[in-house]
């Protein structure tokens, strides 16, 4: 008898663009997405490097193994060295396959530097959304934080998830009865994100103000190319927070909103988003 040699894990890492701080966005508030990623691929969880150089493995990340990079963009625009888009550019050009994330007003706003993806975020002062219509302010709970500010309910809540086009493979869930997920975590201010033209990019789903009732991009897909790896843009990386996934775990001190109890209460919300997780790291590694 012979023993079949099972493949490698894919080797996944879950960065962001700021410093370990306690009372901030840094990667121990990430730590539910780690954990479910583990189950299921080799992963490394990390902050960006202290001080103000180049991090020592983003700066490096296409010499590297890593089969798929998680970018939680929660920096307020120096996130990112021009040495590191470089490098995560070269390692999309490997096949490296990218998910970016970023949250309201010009959070984030370091990923402008990144060749195509960059081109899918928009911000308050940069890359804005061409429809100046929408250079208005959604959500009103918070008034220092301005546009784009999609409110799509409370921290600690869900929202309904509307597959715009034909169904993407991220979106899949089997045991649905439309085939396709339904649920997302909510979040009172979301980022803008949108299809750049001539990339090939495409919108795969939407979400919906709960303030003004606004039709807003959740997230969009990058196809691989013969010039890059697959990519996914996301409107906010308060889809995979511990706190929006569970409100218990805790928040940086700075977040005033009352929080919700819908991911709590509802089962299926939180199997939605852990589902979306797995299935979207699968997809950015080519499986």
């Amino acid at each position: 008898m012979t023993s079949k040699t099972l493949p490698p894990r894919r080797k996944v890492l879950i960065q962001t663009t700021i410093p370990t701080t306690g009372n901030d966005w840094a990667i121990a508030r990430f730590s539910r997405l780690t954990g479910l990623l583990a189950a299921s691929f080799e992963v490394l969880a990390r902050d960006r490097d202290p001080g103000d150089g180049p991090d020592s493995l983003l700066a490096r990340l296409d010499s590297s193994d890593i089969d798929v990079l998680w970018l939680m963009a929660v920096d307020t625009g120096a996130g990112l060295h021009a040495e590191e888009c470089q490098a995560i550019e070269r390692f999309r050009r490997r096949g490296g396959g990218l998910l970016a994330a970023r949250d309201h007003m010009d959070l984030g706003s370091s990923l402008c530097g990144l060749p195509g993806i960059g081109a899918a975020h928009h911000f308050h002062t940069r890359n804005q959304e061409s429809d100046r219509r929408r250079h208005v302010n959604d959500d009103l709970g918070t008034p220092y934080i301005q546009w784009p500010n999609y409110h799509s309910g409370r921290n600690g809540d869900y929202q309904q998830l509307t597959v715009s086009g034909a169904l993407h493979p991220v979106l899949a869930d089997p045991d649905s009865a439309t085939g396709a997920l339904r649920f997302f975590p909510a979040h009172p201010h979301e980022g803008a994100v949108s299809a750049p033209p001539g990339e090939p990019a495409r919108v795969i789903a939407c979400g919906q103000s709960q303030a003004s009732t606004a039709r807003f991009n959740l997230i969009v897909a990058f196809e691989r190319s013969a010039a890059r790896g697959r990519a996914l843009a996301h409107s906010s990386f308060h889809h995979f927070a511990d706190y929006n996934w569970d409100t218990a775990s805790g928040c940086p001190g700075f977040v005033s909103e009352a929080p919700g109890d819908g991911m709590s209460t509802n089962p299926a919300a939180l199997r939605d988003i852990e589902r979306y997780a797995v299935n979207a790291t699968r997809w950015l590694a080519g499986d």
